[in-house]
């Protein structure tokens, strides 16, 4: 496979990752990072790192904007909620131990 084929291969996967995430409003982040250990944010912040890479200047707000499809304060109204007592433990027992 030819490096242009790879990279529109994976650039097609990431916005079908995107679009997924977009669509399951109901997985929060929290989940995503107790069961995965990336969440949406952390998508958006490897997207401003890649531009930044690239001479491209992003901010923050704007690549949660690229991933949530709207800006990121917007999301949280609409579909974060509180997150558990369970959730809560389970994210501080994954944390790397300093």
């Amino acid at each position: 496979m030819d490096d242009q084929t790879r990279t529109e291969l994976e650039a097609a996967t990431f916005r079908t990752l995107v679009a997924h995430l977009r669509e399951r409003t109901d997985v929060q982040n929290i989940d995503l990072m107790n069961l995965a250990g990336f969440c949406r944010n952390c998508l958006s912040r490897w997207y401003r790192e890649a531009a930044a890479e690239k001479g491209v200047p992003l901010s923050d707000p704007e690549a949660r904007e690229i991933v949530y499809g709207m800006p990121y304060d917007e999301w949280r109204k609409k579909y974060q909620k509180e997150a558990t007592a369970e959730q809560k433990a389970a994210f501080a027992a994954n944390q790397p131990q300093h």
